[in-house]
């Protein structure tokens, strides 16, 4: 099938690439010329495991393309995907001004053939039938210009658009195994109201439905049809609960440190709770990242639009705000006095696998921790050997661990890279001041860290 996807940041690259990669003929839109540029070279402009490979061997193929032309991309697609970003606004709600322009954009270019507009950013519920709006005003725009030039009659303006529809397709993305989940989804949700948009998207989806070959002894992926309103809650919904897990656990530990019990082995007693399952309750320093903050400030957002206070997910973000001030407090607890202190981080990044840091709870570290006098140091496998380092204040990014450990008088796990489980722990410890690792993920091997040489301090443990 022929595929526009506009937009190509971390969500509308990956689901191009994947796309292409399955046999469709995928051109992707993006108004940044040097990213544009650095795309057709065959660079990703993201670090995601396996995506620049697919990236060049689709582009060799001629099954993936990339563009700055919007009119082009609509031209080409049967199935033109919106995957813009969605920041959130300092009031909570999603910034929707990326997607308004792209689906006037989309209307102002419609030529006449039907066209399946699909919502994969993450936008407020309600919005189908806003872009819908929003595609028909650029439409209209475009009617009317050509009857200023002369080329159609007045009349045109007010005969019905060519026909298209509007679908939410959600996307469950994690950064750092995002290819994978493309290829091997637990669900695919489509909201929409016509049968023959739902038809195409299942369709475009088929390879990945059906495991990519008819002798597959897996099960199909689960497509879940519902309306547009639904699907778009469905996205806000899965990770608002995600994020309530991960700050439910965090609790827990943190009356765990009070009471004497260990998180670790709470988590694995209630995780083997069917009703619970043993994801997301691993307890530390809190959520970051895109998804979680934006997306539950959102929900909140609109159920107050609606006349409803979500005490829980209000509650959900101030557990994760205050978490993110833990270790802070377990550094004071061990080295007392911060000031004229030099602690070391080990990782930067919102979680492993990913070259992101938007609100990675490294960045709060930093911050308190400056306030508080504190020498602060860095170091992550992907941030380390990147220009990224560069335009992070308050810290001095160093370029191995041991760099880091060298002269510190704590070090603190902040993301779980696989790669600082095999460290040379002896080695640092007997470079530092003093040696106390905390570790806000409970990621390192208590046992392992106590032979090293340090003091382990974990959270709720």
């Amino acid at each position: 099938m022929r595929v526009c996807v506009i937009g190509t940041g971390y969500v509308g690259l990956v689901t191009g690439v994947c796309l292409a990669h399955i046999g469709h003929h995928v051109i992707c839109v993006d108004n940044n010329e040097e990213k544009v540029k650095l795309m057709k070279a065959g660079q990703s402009p993201i670090f995601e495991p396996g995506l620049s490979e697919i990236m060049q061997s689709s582009s060799q193929s001629g099954q993936l393309e990339f563009t700055t032309d919007l009119g082009a991309g609509v031209a080409h697609g049967e199935i033109l995907f919106i995957a813009v970003g969605t920041p959130p606004l300092p009031t909570g709600e999603s910034d929707t001004r990326y997607v308004e322009a792209v689906a006037r954009g989309i209307g102002e270019h419609l030529d006449g053939s039907y066209k399946v507009i699909v919502n994969k950013s993450t936008v407020p519920i309600g919005s189908g039938d806003w872009v819908k709006m929003i595609v028909q005003s650029g439409v209209v725009n475009r009617q009317k210009t050509l009857v200023g030039a002369g080329n159609i009659n007045e009349k045109a303006t007010t005969e019905p658009v060519a026909g298209f529809d509007v679908v939410s397709n959600p996307e469950f993305l994690r950064e750092g195994s995002a290819v994978y989940d493309t290829f091997n989804p637990d669900r695919i949700v489509l909201g929409g109201n016509n049968p023959k948009a739902i038809a195409l998207m299942q369709e475009l989806y088929a390879p990945i439905i059906n495991r990519f070959a008819t002798g597959s002894t897996l099960p199909e992926v689960p497509v879940l049809i519902t309306d547009l309103s639904s699907a778009e809650m469905i996205k806000y919904a899965a990770n608002a609960f995600l994020a309530t897990k991960i700050s439910f656990i965090n609790e827990v530990a943190n009356i765990c440190d009070r009471v004497g019990a260990d998180v670790t082995e709470v988590a694995k007693g209630i995780g083997l709770d069917s009703r619970i399952g043993n994801k997301f309750l691993q307890a530390g320093i809190g959520w970051g990242g895109s998804c979680f903050p934006k997306d539950v400030s959102a929900l909140v957002h609109t159920a107050d639009d609606y006349g409803y206070e979500a005490q829980l997910l209000k509650a959900t973000v101030s557990v994760n705000q205050r978490q993110r001030l833990i270790l802070v407090e377990k550094l004071q607890q061990v080295l007392k006095i911060l000031k004229g202190k030099t602690v070391g981080l080990l990782g930067l990044t919102f979680k492993p696998d990913t070259d992101d840091m938007r609100d990675a709870p490294a960045l709060n570290l930093i911050e308190h921790l400056n306030r508080l006098g504190t020498t602060v140091k860095a170091y992550d496998p992907i941030v380390s050997q990147s220009g990224l380092r560069d335009g992070i204040a308050g810290v001095l990014v160093e370029t191995d661990a041991e760099r880091l450990a060298d002269g510190c008088d704590a070090l603190v796990l902040v993301t779980d890279w696989s790669q600082f489980r095999t460290l040379d722990y002896a080695k640092m410890a007997s470079l530092m001041n003093n040696p106390v690792l905390i570790d806000g993920r409970n990621f390192l091997d208590r046992e392992a860290l106590i032979k090293a040489g340090f003091r382990y301090v974990g959270v709720g443990r």
